[in-house]
């Protein structure tokens, strides 16, 4: 038996690069191969990475096909949210079944890069969808990178209003932040600001007996600071050991601080009133966290925040603001 050629064993390829290798079609009837989509195969032994599996898809679709929403930004290196299926994005009435992708049809391309469409495109199409907690936690990451920016999603949603997703992403700009370095620390501050307690200020700077430390939420008219402790704290002794040392610091100068991991954080309402009373203990006598209807938008989709599609086109305002 013949021995499958080398640059078929790795991943995906089409019946063209497999004859291209002295792999007929009938071989490719064969036990030896898989059938991915149609016109693409993958060895029967070989198991595909994400990265493998889309790059199947690409070459089952046109090449007018373009990554979009969740796929796009999975890209970029955003490891959240739902890997599959794929989402592509073509212009026209293009009507393509294929298992585990999802083809969205649009009038027209939104602005495209060399890898799909844009990081802004993307995070539109995103919105579309998305609770407002996760579009928080993916609008900060692409806002700290560098991949968008605020001005170019504004921008970009304002002058195709019926793309879908786009009354949502300027809804939701108004609660992003690229200050925040983490998908945990977003949604940390998230959930304060809803809570309606006073705007921190991320990854905030303080000089402390001549050392630069760094609050992931700093507020500063309380001397209060809410840090994130994500595993990278318990598992690297390095990390932990800067915990303790800056810990001692904010001791020494009487600043109050609040740890939160991850099991915290899904309390959210618990921990609200866990921040609540170290502000309270450092001078703040402002209102107590509310955690009613507004708080609960965090867990709810943007789209309900910006109502049914056929009353935003007829400019109808509601508590939030004009949806038109």
């Amino acid at each position: 038996m013949r021995e499958i050629p080398e640059p078929l064993r790795s991943g995906p390829f089409t019946r063209a690069q497999a004859l291209e290798t002295g792999v007929s079609s009938r071989m490719l009837q064969g036990q030896r191969f898989v059938r991915v989509h149609p016109g693409v195969w993958k060895c029967r032994d070989s198991i595909l990475t994400w990265d493998q599996a889309l790059l199947a898809a690409r070459l089952a679709l046109p090449e007018r096909a373009h990554p979009t929403a969740e796929t796009r930004l999975r890209m970029l290196g955003l490891d959240t949210g739902v890997a599959r299926p794929f989402r592509f994005v073509v212009e026209g009435d293009h009507h393509l079944a294929l298992d585990g992708i999802f083809l969205h049809r649009t009038p027209h391309l939104p602005p495209l890069d060399g890898d799909g469409v844009t990081p802004a495109a993307a995070f539109i199409a995103l919105c579309a969808r998305a609770r407002v907690a996760d579009a928080i936690r993916v609008g900060d990451w692409l806002l700290h990178r560098d991949h968008m920016s605020l001005e170019e999603l504004v921008g970009l949603a304002l002058s195709a209003p019926w793309r879908d997703g786009a009354h949502e992403a300027v809804w939701v700009s108004h609660h992003l932040d690229g200050r925040s370095r983490s998908l945990p620390e977003s949604e940390l501050r998230a959930v304060v600001v809803f809570a309606g307690l006073p705007t921190p200020e991320p990854n905030g700077e303080m000089e402390l007996d001549g050392v630069t430390v760094i609050a992931d939420l700093w507020f500063g008219a309380w001397s209060t600071a809410v840090e994130y402790e994500g595993a990278q704290h318990q598992e690297d002794r390095a990390v932990y050991v800067a915990d303790l040392d800056r810990y001692h610091l904010f001791r020494g100068h009487g600043i109050g601080y609040v740890q939160v991991t991850k099991e915290r954080l899904r309390h959210a309402r618990t921990l609200v009133g866990t921040i609540h009373r170290e502000l309270l203990a450092h001078g703040y006598d402002g209102p107590p966290p509310d955690v009613g209807p507004g708080f609960a938008l965090l867990w709810q989709r943007l789209s309900r925040q910006v109502g049914p599609r056929r009353e935003r086109s007829r400019g109808r305002r509601t508590g939030l603001g004009a949806v038109s």
